[in-house]
This record gives structure tokens, sequence and C-alpha cells, in this order.
């Protein structure tokens, strides 16, 4: 049987890339057409039966899949965001790798807009690439505008399945079309689940760069990583707690003795931003830490 790639899902209509690089019309048959339900992203195997028409036999195992927008296989997230036009959110970015990293979505964080920055501007991009280059993010500088660092990303994220996601307002769509040559219109989201919806009911894969495929989330203005994360695992979703060892394996970081991250934070290795950003999504509230952060 051969292999394909679904690349576009809308209503009943499924559409298979093959690995030649033709589309056809995908037709599930047998058991996957009883029994599964099938997916943008799915990676299926079946037979040409004839010039148009790709008939599923099988969908290979999934490594994710996220429900909205409903996209199987996703390999990384394009978390893009702005210093300035909108100013820039570190919560919600934070918030959006943590729930990511949960669902095994690799973020790489883009700011764009970087072409209107002033020296100012310019001052709190270097802060803020230092702080999740540090926590072990990749991070790229570019402009939708001009196209400056858009190879960067080509680069970064070759062969793989993409969304985009962030905020309203930073250049999602401005980005997509620069890579793509495509345009998709989504509604923002504001409520805590994260529900929206695009503008279109489908959900199409847009073939980009080498051998990369892209898919636009809609914009959001608030995520509760509460309602995707259990409390006590949060921790292990910001990735330079991990590096220490604290007394208590079960240690939250916030009033336990022996906890390695609070000393850390004390000593500047860890990004006081950050750790608020955590405790922030817990819900914890530290009496010291005022004193510890200046």
């Amino acid at each position: 049987m051969k292999e394909g790639l679904v690349v576009e899902r809308v209503a009943q209509l499924i559409r298979v890339r093959t690995e030649e690089g033709k589309e056809l019309r995908g037709i599930p048959r047998g058991k996957v057409l009883k029994k599964t339900r099938i997916y943008a992203g799915d990676r299926v195997l079946g037979e040409e039966i004839d010039r148009e028409t790709f008939a599923i036999e099988e969908v290979k195992n999934r490594k994710n899949l996220l429900i909205r927008p409903p996209i199987a296989n996703v390999d990384r997230v394009i978390c893009v965001v702005t210093v300035e036009m909108p100013e820039f959110d570190n919560h919600l970015l934070d918030s959006l790798l943590v729930v990511y990293d949960h669902v095994g979505c690799e973020p790489v964080i883009v700011f764009n807009k970087v072409d209107l920055l002033g020296d100012e501007g310019r001052k709190e991009l270097e802060r803020w690439t230092e702080i999740y280059s540090s926590a072990g993010y990749d991070v790229v500088h570019v402009s939708a505008e001009t196209g400056e660092g858009l190879e960067k990303v080509v680069d970064l994220v070759e062969g793989e399945i993409c969304i985009l996601a962030g905020p309203s307002g930073v250049g999602k769509s401005s980005i997509l079309k620069r890579l793509t040559g495509a345009e998709l219109k989504t509604q923002e989201v504001s409520e805590k689940t994260e529900r929206g919806r695009h503008t279109t009911t489908g959900v199409k894969l847009l073939p980009f760069g080498r051998g990369s495929f892209l898919g636009d989330t809609p914009g959001f203005s608030k995520v509760e990583v509460l309602d995707f994360v259990r409390r006590r695992d949060v921790k292990n979703y910001f990735r330079e707690f991990l590096r220490y060892e604290c007394k208590y394996p079960d240690c939250t970081h916030t009033r336990e003795p022996g906890c390695e991250v609070k000393k850390a934070l004390a000593e500047g290795e860890v990004s006081c931003e950050r750790f608020k950003s955590y405790l922030k999504m817990i819900k914890e509230y530290i009496e010291d830490l005022e004193e510890i952060c200046g």
C-alpha cells in the first residue's frame, strides 16, 4: 500500500497528498469507513484507484491530536508574538508554551514586526530573547513585512507539520501568506477553554519550504492552563525548572524547604518573569517573591 498525508478535511471532503506530490480525493474503505474519524495531518495507507481517488485502508497511529483546530500529528507550533503593536504578553506566551508542550508539540517562538522597533524596543526584544533562549526554546526574529528572518523559520521546521498560534494582531496571517502564498481568515478566541472557530468549518494544511505543512489557528486573548494540565504537572513544562533537583520529588517550588528552583531564582539563574507566570498559572502567591526578584 502507498502512504499519504491528509492535507484537507472539510465536512465529508478528504484530500490526500501522496509521496509523489499528487493531491487526490480520499475515500475511506473497510474498517476505516466504519470506525475511524479522519483528520487533517493523519498519515494514511491505501491505494490510488484512479487518477483522482485515493482509497484509504488504514490510518497510522497518531503522535497527537489537537482539537482547535482539529489537526493530527503536529510536530511544531510557531508561537508568534510582538514586543510592540500589540504589547508583549509574556504570561500568554508562557501559557501557550505549557499547553503545547503538554500535547507533544515542539514550540518555536517568533517575534514578528522587528522592523518597526526603535532602540528601546530592540533592548526589550534582546532581553526577552535571552530569557526564552536560556529556558531552552528556539527564538527567531522576523518581519512579515520585509521577509526578514523567515528563512530561519523554514529551516527550523523542515519536513514538519506546523501550526501558527499567538494573540490576535501579531501578524500570523501575514506570516502564513509570506510562507505559503495563501490566506486563512480566523476569528479571535477569548474564552478560557480556547473555544473559537475558523470562518470556514474545515482544516487545510498548506505546503511550504522543504516538505513542511502549515495550518492556522485563531488568535488567543486568554489561555487557562489548568483547563488542560493538572496543577501539579504545570512545573514539568517549565523547561528551566527541570535542570534542578529539589529535596522533595513532588516539590511545587513554592514553600517547600530544599527547593533548588527557588535557590536558582534568587541567584538569577531562573527568570523572575517566567517564575511569576508559573505562580499565576497555578494560582499561588509567595510572600517573599518581591524580595527575591526586587
